[in-house]
């Protein structure tokens, strides 16, 4: 028993080592970083799918091309942010992780408490992002759609049963909000971004963030709302969790829509 116990506290001493500190990023890498997210999305979306569209039987074809490319470019992300703190830090563990990529809980920045209460945040910035689906926007090119689509008849006879397709849906919107770009702009690159952009930093990441939509241009002009609800939080508050939690909510409402249909 003793040395289980010195082995589990050697394991957990091990597990809470710091990392190392955090390089800042010079503008020119942020935007590095920047385009190895943006361009392969932008050329999945509007290069590759049209041609993968040709090759797929089924009532929507450009729609199944793109769930599957954008899938695939969500995932690179996470590889991306993955080889970039590998190469930081020297360790992909959690405890390194986890402070490499801001996701400690939420701290106050007036007390300097960690989670708690501190999570009650959550819910005025998520009725802001509900809102946010209010703004008006610019109307996306035919077949590009998700919501007319959802509500069509050929999306409902899409989904129906389509457990697969639901399966790899599950996946996009986890590497989305979750392992793709939130960890990505909220986790990698906003913590290294203050020396180039100094207090600023946060709504340049925003404004990234909106650029970086090149897979869905027409949406560019709302997404820069999210610099305040998304990038300013998770920079007062010092925690990539809060972008994620905020942003999953679309990803939540969504999942349950298509479940409707597929069930």
């Amino acid at each position: 028993m003793t040395h289980d116990i010195k082995k589990r506290s050697s394991r957990t001493a091990a597990e809470s080592v710091p990392s190392r500190e955090l390089t800042q990023y010079s503008a020119g890498k942020t935007l590095a970083v920047w385009a190895a997210a943006a361009v392969p999305m932008g050329i999945l979306s509007w290069v590759v799918a049209p041609i993968l569209a040709t090759m797929l039987d089924g009532p929507a074809p450009l729609g199944e091309a793109l769930l599957i490319l954008l899938s695939i470019g969500l995932a690179w992300q996470f590889v991306l942010v993955m080889w970039l703190v590998w190469r930081e830090q020297g360790s992909l563990r959690w405890g390194v992780l986890r402070e490499a990529l801001w996701l400690n809980p939420p701290r106050s920045p007036r007390t300097g408490r960690f989670g708690g209460r501190v999570w009650l945040i959550l819910i005025p910035l998520g009725l802001l992002f509900f809102l946010e689906g209010f703004i008006p926007r610019i109307a996306p090119p035919a077949g590009r759609d998700f919501g007319a689509f959802l509500g069509s008849q050929a999306g409902e006879a899409f989904f129906d049963g389509a457990w697969g397709w639901y399966g790899l849906m599950i996946a996009l919107w986890v590497f989305n909000t979750v392992l793709g770009e939130e960890l990505l702009f909220r986790g990698l690159l906003l913590p290294r971004m203050n020396r180039a952009f100094g207090r600023f930093d946060w709504l340049v990441n925003g404004v990234l963030f909106a650029a970086y939509h090149l897979h869905m241009p027409w949406a560019i002009p709302t997404i820069l709302t999210d610099a305040l609800v998304l990038a300013y939080p998770t920079k007062r508050y010092r925690s990539a969790w809060i972008g994620i939690a905020v942003h999953s909510t679309q990803s939540v409402f969504l999942a349950v829509i298509v479940l409707t249909l597929v069930l």
